[in-house]
């Protein structure tokens, strides 16, 4: 079973190319790369150090068509799909080994306001910024009165 899943942000906006299908149409290229925040510190790395790993990704046809009309850097996405070899040799005769997402669902994983207050660009996960009412104590400030709706007591 070849099945991999991964969330992360566009690094860059997609490249998207129309190529001949085998019946004659024209089908969508999409070309992009995701960064995906590593859950934990490898060995040798504090756990205070936020890593990525970056993935190149493929998708085709109509999903190719969906990344080219609404994904742009930045954007944070789940991408479902396989893992395929990309292994070329380069103009010095020598062996490039990568791998590849083909990519065969892709959602989006924040609403649409989240995604325009990030406006484009990889930020790893501790460098998001403070809210806007938070004090020097780093505690957000409860509006008065609210304290009826909150949901515990």
């Amino acid at each position: 079973m070849n099945k991999v899943m991964l969330m992360g942000r566009l690094t860059r906006d997609p490249e998207v190319r129309y190529t001949q299908s085998r019946n004659g149409d024209q089908m969508a290229v999409a070309r992009f790369s995701i960064a995906v925040d590593r859950r934990f510190a490898r060995n040798g790395q504090d756990g205070n150090d936020t890593t990525a790993d970056f993935f190149n990704c493929t998708s085709f046809g109509r999903q190719g068509e969906f990344v080219e009309k609404y994904l742009r850097q930045g954007t944070k996405v789940v991408v479902v799909g396989r893992i395929e070899n990309d292994n070329y040799t380069n103009k010095n005769g020598e062996k490039v080994y990568s791998v590849r997402i083909i990519a065969e669902e892709i959602e989006f994983a924040e609403s649409k306001a989240a995604s325009q207050q990030n406006q484009g660009g990889y930020q790893p996960q501790g460098a998001a910024p403070a809210p806007q009412n938070a004090s020097s104590d780093d505690f957000m400030s409860i509006p008065e009165g609210i304290e009826n709706d909150l949901p515990f007591k």
